[in-house]
């Protein structure tokens, strides 16, 4: 439960020194081992208690009654399929959640395994777009000592003792294991991708045992970052008289999660590597026909510390070996049989039998000496299979082959490389860290947040697969179309507006593809990649958190990123408006293909079927010149908008966001033919909202339903939102067109921008903030604390205000003291809308909830705004209710939402890397503040009537040509 300090202290600092020993400190102040000065730190007899999830009122069932039955009639079809729908809200996992997250393992695209604060292998997502809560129990790290006179023996798992049935009588599985850790002078600290735990006199009170978690997550470096591996370092030592002899354990069940160690046909296999590192492959055969996965546990032998394994052992009394006979021998010997190693492949498991495996690691430690113990996991899992057919090699086969056998050159790697992985953690991290004008908590939460680009069930394939995939076993061009596909091939006229032929429908009797509606591709007349050099792989990536390699990029491969665990969407477009700035700061190149895969979806158009759930309408899937909302589920890029409770084509947000991002990545990377390549799209989705202006007054009207990111608060007429989002992207439009070229467009979006900014003042701007929208009902003018989201951008991208200071000042202000500090005295973030009487606007679900990414977008604003101090306060609101001892325990699983009870919606989202957005703010890159500086009020000669399909685009082909980059593009000259 929730401390009632939460709402009453404010903590500043959390030094190591509360949590360990100084004298602990000192003897692990050597190779890493001592966690850093500022992390997030838990003991691990700390109680995770079970999370409040959300749920709607009495009067919000009524309103969602209609939608809750075509949805939940929608999630029984897609079961009928085998599939699970990408929103169902009605499934609740067996495992309920707690507060126990920590530190994710691996990097990122190639599956995912959290691990807890105290020591629990748990989220299991190996397979895309399934997570498997719970914990496997039998995979643990397990510590035995003893001492010369035999006096003083020690055997127990690193884990608090709290697994179900401990102790049972004649339990010949995990149970008879010696669970006997307190945890109360042990303590997890976290700094992601690195955490520490740290044994202060556990369970031996004589040695002293910090455990080193390492993950290959580096900023700038595109083939380390994709590898599925971590290392484990034990560092030791012993302050007692008699030299110790301690034995590590590292046990590992042949599972993926779930109940998936009891399908049985696993096998395991021991193997002996090079540079001393040996242990054992665990094949693990997946079940509904998904791609195998093969894990490797391994330690490395050195002169001081001998390796030994178990291939394989079972949690029943049937077993060959049972674990209780492992524990025994390794309370007796501290060692296997060196034998071991010529058992070959073990028989496979039957169906119902867990198969386990071991690695155990000893040494001699001397009195007062040191031992350093380096264990290290990988899963190889190289091709990923979607439900509906399409099959992708991982980032990582590009330099590991496509052998599921990799996976013991990846703990070997991982073993000889995981110095110089930290050497570039701590070369990235160190100049935030070290900057005493930010607050501790902040320091440690911007990295702790990016726990979402590992855990968020990240896919990364390798490009040279991203133009031809697999179905069903047979190669297939990506340009094969299908039944009811209507395939766009984006042309420029070079004499006039784009020329938006389009191919004929293609009519097939192939009844597996009617069935199916499998393919869908469009034809762009452009290279899926904007360079093809070879990956050069080495660690000399990282200059600073915001450092911008050549823009020629390397061929980086094609990413996916989940919406949430819960809302399995891939690259939901609206919510990555919010999370971009972490992968733009870090991973620019990944930012910049995910922008190209947008850019392409704009040019095309898919007539499939569609029942909008919302209404029960039935429309198409997407609608040429509309920004999806995400590149779909079962088979991303392939068949997008898997999102289908309203229809997104109609939504008044996701087109402006596209010209926002790809403005502010141009601005940022200073990429030529990233902007050329993506510019008929610009012009496309900026021509497609035209639509939406049904006054003439040039803003974008809302529709009267949730036509946006918060797609429960219903919009009528002009919102403060979309409104100021369109504001933006014109300006945005304008600023772009003229760095390459397109002059008239650019003073066609000057003159429509001058216009609608007096409209949209003039009808929301109520001396103080903006309304919430120009309509009449009872929330119209309720104070949203996202309503300057276009102005972010504008400041974030380095262009003009949208608006006078004092305006955004205002609005700020009035969200700060509204939004913020009339909830719970600002310990719980921004709430989005508020009444100005000072009451929580509880129009609908999410009126009433506080974002945790939004929150971070606002604390943005107003860093750029100069209101740092206002700044710091909204946002550790999100930290104290979230992260903070006394909080709610969303730490490492930051969900979407929450209320001010409490109660969460959405765990592990995508929106709260907006904190990104704030580093951003505090630091903008070269790039931004020297970009091109545009008047945007200067007056424009063309009427802002024009239509913006009127104009031609000559001079960006002139810019295309100059650059060289024209062959990159989705330009066609029909001259």
């Amino acid at each position: 439960m929730v401390s009632s300090n939460l709402f009453h202290c404010r903590k500043h600092s959390w030094p190591p020194e509360e949590y360990i020993s100084r004298n602990t400190l000192q003897l692990f102040d050597f190779d890493s081992a001592a966690p850093p000065e500022q992390a997030w730190r838990r003991r691990l007899n700390s109680h995770a208690n079970i999370l409040k999830e959300f749920s709607v009122t009495f009067k919000e069932a009524i309103q969602m009654v209609r939608l809750g039955i075509r949805l939940w009639s929608y999630v029984r079809e897609e079961a009928s399929h085998g599939r699970k729908a990408p929103i169902d809200p009605f499934t609740r996992e067996s495992c309920k959640p707690s507060a126990s997250q920590g530190v994710p393992l691996g990097g990122m695209g190639s599956g995912s395994i959290s691990r807890g604060f105290r020591g629990e292998f748990r989220q299991w997502q190996i397979v895309p777009g399934i997570c498997e809560s719970s914990p496997v129990m039998a995979n643990q790290f397990s510590i035995f000592i003893s001492r010369d006179g035999g006096n003083k023996n020690y055997a127990s798992v690193l884990a608090p003792g709290q697994h179900e049935g401990i102790g049972k009588a004649g339990d010949q599985g995990i149970s008879s294991w010696g669970w006997n850790l307190s945890g109360q002078h042990s303590t997890y600290h976290a700094l992601f991708p690195r955490a520490w735990t740290v044994y202060d006199g556990e369970p031996d009170p004589e040695l002293k045992i910090s455990c080193r978690q390492i993950s290959p997550f580096i900023p700038h470096n595109y083939r380390d970052s994709s590898l599925p591996t971590a290392v484990f370092v034990y560092t030791l030592v012993n302050t007692g008289k008699e030299r110790a002899k301690v034995s590590l354990l590292f046990t590992w069940a042949n599972s993926i999660g779930g109940i998936s160690h009891l399908s049985g046909d696993h096998v395991n296999e021991p193997f002996i590597g090079e540079d001393g590192v040996s242990g054992v492959l665990l094949h693990h055969k997946t079940a509904k026909g998904n791609p195998p996965v093969t894990f490797a546990i391994a330690a490395c032998e050195t002169q001081n510390v001998s390796v030994t394994v178990l291939p394989s052992f079972g949690l029943s009394e049937g077993s060959c070996t049972t674990a209780k006979a492992m524990w025994g021998t390794m309370v007796q010997d501290g060692h296997f049989d060196r034998g071991n190693f010529n058992w070959g492949p073990s028989m496979p498991s039957s169906p119902g039998e867990t198969l386990c495996a071991a690695v155990s690691a000893s040494a001699w430690v001397e009195p007062h000496g040191k031992c350093t113990v380096a264990f290290a996991l990988a899963w190889s899992s190289p091709k990923i299979k979607f439900l509906k057919g399409s099959s992708y090699h991982r980032r990582y086969t590009k330099f590991y082959g496509t052998s599921e056998r990799a996976a013991q050159n990846l703990v070997h790697d991982a073993l000889t490389n995981y110095k110089q992985w930290e050497e570039e953690i701590e070369k990235w991290q160190d100049p935030i860290l070290k900057d005493e004008k930010l607050p501790e908590w902040y320091k440690f939460t911007l990295f702790n947040e990016l726990y979402f680009l590992v855990a968020g069930g990240t896919v990364w394939i390798d490009s040279s697969l991203s133009s031809a995939d697999t179905r069903n076993g047979h190669h297939r061009s990506r340009e094969v179309e299908t039944t009811g596909i209507k395939v766009t091939e984006p042309q420029v006229n070079c004499n006039g507006g784009p020329d938006h032929t389009t191919t004929n429908h293609h009519n097939t009797t192939s009844s597996e593809q009617k069935e199916n509606n499998k393919a869908f591709h469009t034809k762009c007349i452009c290279k899926d990649e904007s360079a093809v050099s070879r990956e050069r792989g080495n660690l000399d990536h990282t200059l600073d958190p915001f450092t911008f390699l050549d823009p020629l990029s390397d061929d980086v491969g094609r990413f996916l990123y989940l919406e949430g665990v819960e809302y399995i969407m891939w690259c939901t477009y609206d919510v990555h408006f919010y999370a971009s700035f972490a992968l733009l700061a870090l991973f620019p190149k990944i930012e910049l293909n995910i922008q190209r895969d947008f850019a392409k979806a704009v040019l095309s158009e898919d007539g499939r079927k569609v029942r909008f759930l919302a209404d029960g309408s039935v429309g198409i899937r997407k609608a040429r010149g509309a920004v999806p909302h995400d590149l779909g589920t079962h088979d991303p890029w392939n068949e997008m908008n898997a999102y289908n409770i309203h229809d997104t084509s109609k939504w008044k947000d996701l087109n402006p966001k596209f010209v926002l991002q790809v403005y502010r990545d141009f601005a940022a990377t200073g990429d030529m033919s990233f902007g050329v390549d993506v510019w008929p799209a610009v012009r496309t989705a900026m021509e497609y909202m035209e639509q939406f202006d049904r006054d003439d007054d040039g803003l974008v009207e809302n529709d009267g339903f949730p036509d946006q990111t918060y797609d429960a608060w219903t919009v009528h007429g002009v919102s403060a939102y979309c409104g100021c989002l369109w504001l933006a992207s014109l300006q945005a439009a304008a600023a772009m067109a003229m760095q390459l070229g397109d002059k008239y467009f650019a003073e066609l979006c000057k003159s429509k921008f001058a216009k609608a900014k007096s409209a949209f003042e003039s009808k929301l701007w109520n001396g103080s903030y903006f309304n919430y929208d120009s309509g009449s009902s009872n929330n119209s003018k309720s104070i949203q604390a996202d309503q300057l989201a276009g102005e972010w951008y504008m400041a974030s991208s380095g262009l003009p205000s949208l608006f006078d200071d004092v305006k955004i000042r205002s609005a700020l202000n009035k969200i700060y003291d509204f939004n913020v500090m009339k909830v719970r005295g600002g310990k719980m973030g921004a709430v989005n809308g508020m009444h100005p009487n000072g009451k929580v606007d509880e129009t609908c679900m999410q009126s009433r909830e506080i974002w945790s990414g939004v929150t971070y977008a606002v604390a943005a604003t107003m860093i750029l705004s100069g209101m740092e101090d206002k700044a710091f306060t909204t946002a550790e609101g999100i930290f104290t209710a979230g992260w903070s001892e006394e909080g709610y325990g969303y730490w490492f699983q930051t969900p979407e939402a929450w209320t001010i009870d409490g109660h969460f919606r959405s765990l592990i989202y995508m929106r709260p890397l907006a904190i990104w957005g704030m580093q951003w703010a505090l630091s903008l890159p070269k790039a931004i503040l020297d970009a091109p500086k545009i008047n945007i009020m200067e007056r424009s000669l063309l009427s802002p009537s024009t239509r913006f399909s009127l104009i031609g685009e000559t001079g960006v082909k002139k810019i295309a040509t100059k650059a060289n980059c024209l062959g990159n593009s989705v330009f066609h000259c029909s001259c």
